[in-house]
């Protein structure tokens, strides 16, 4: 297939870790911060082909998996109501809360329905204006574009009955929050590619230059991927810390001007909790004054209740890079994609998903 194949070619890939190779001196260890790269790592073996002297630790960039405990039993609860219609992504109807999931709520009568775009929930909206509409908004920088639209389209067409459960967090807090850790193993970072398109590499620069470590942008090919980790490894090598973009066929420094626009309209920026992390500081977006109509927190009313966590589950650890998902004791066992422990089990970009798709399968 033209434009993706030539990012999966075996000879390319031969000379770059032949390259590899033989600039490595000493160990050092890598982060990609996109669940998407991870499934790209597992997928294609990427870690086999590497000097054994490099490590790969995967991040906080599934953001199915960082949605924070809380969110998904108010979610939970939103659904359960009779007056709503609860619209959703896919990928978060499997995603256990305290006591049960979205699709468990869904076969008890709830009315909870899959959508493609925070679009497909005004429709619903307008098609029910008798029902109370609650689109779960979540996601990284490159979700908030397309929600911050939906937004102000509800405001301009007065679609009162719809509202938006907001759980919108953003990189670069997450990495620096990794770097401040005790347990902190990152000595660089290959940062999301389709993150970079929006926002551009300048919010990048400044944590390059305090922590020294090189931030690579990089795309979700094989190709991309070992080239992003050449590039990072040079830096080390070379004791530079810069940032760097591999990802140049859709990454500009600035980004998208008018999705950021669009984006710092709709939303400002709040503290916000990450699922198995905790709270990061200014690592979230929520809905400004002037949108907050639209805001479901604001709206409803919820049940106030402790969540509760699996205590077996090493999700949080797994998020943080400090251990690997095969290091879990209910890996593969008590956790997996059809009984999940936790959402990086069940996240398509989740670490633990992919994992037991790619190594225990061997697929």
């Amino acid at each position: 297939m033209k434009f993706v194949d030539e990012y999966r070619d075996s000879e390319p890939a031969r000379k770059i870790t032949d390259a590899l190779a033989r600039i490595v001196s000493k160990p050092w260890t890598l982060m990609e911060v996109c669940g998407g790269q991870t499934h790209s790592i597992a997928k294609y073996g990427i870690q086999s082909l590497l000097p054994s002297s490099l490590t790969l630790l995967h991040g906080p960039g599934c953001p199915v998996c960082v949605t924070p405990l809380d969110s998904i039993d108010k979610a939970i609860q939103l659904a359960a109501r009779p007056e709503v219609i609860f619209c959703s992504f896919g990928d978060m109807l499997r995603v256990p809360g305290s006591e049960k999931d979205l699709l468990t709520v869904k076969a008890e009568g709830g009315d909870v329905r899959t959508v493609y775009s925070p679009m497909d929930a005004l429709q619903v909206a307008r098609d029910h204006p008798e029902k109370e509409v609650v689109f779960f908004a979540i996601g990284f920088e490159t979700t908030a574009p397309a929600n911050a639209m939906a937004i102000r389209l509800a405001k301009k067409e007065g679609l009162n009955n719809l509202s938006f459960l907001v759980s919108q967090v953003v990189v670069p807090p997450a990495m620096i929050s990794i770097l401040e850790s005790p347990a902190n193993r990152v000595q660089g970072f290959l940062a999301a590619g389709h993150v970079c398109t929006i926002m551009g590499l300048a919010e990048y620069e400044p944590i390059a230059s305090k922590y020294r470590v090189p931030i690579v942008a990089t795309g979700f090919e094989p190709l991309d991927i070992l080239q992003g980790i050449y590039l990072c490894v040079k830096q080390l090598e070379e004791g530079r810390a810069e940032v760097e973009n591999q990802y140049s066929r859709s990454v500009r420094q600035d980004g998208n001007a008018a999705a950021r626009e669009i984006m710092s309209e709709v939303f400002e920026i709040v503290s916000r909790e990450w699922r198995g992390i905790g709270e990061i500081p200014q690592s979230g977006l929520g809905l400004r004054d002037d949108y907050a109509a639209f805001d479901a927190e604001k709206k409803f009313s919820f049940k106030t209740c402790e969540p509760i966590v699996p205590s077996e589950c090493i999700s949080g650890l797994v998020l943080q890079g400090i251990k690997k998902p095969d290091e879990c004791p209910a890996f593969g066992n008590r956790c997996t994609p059809e009984s999940p422990l936790g959402a990086t089990m069940v996240s398509s970009e989740g670490a633990c998903a992919a994992y037991y798709r790619y190594q225990k399968t061997g697929i």
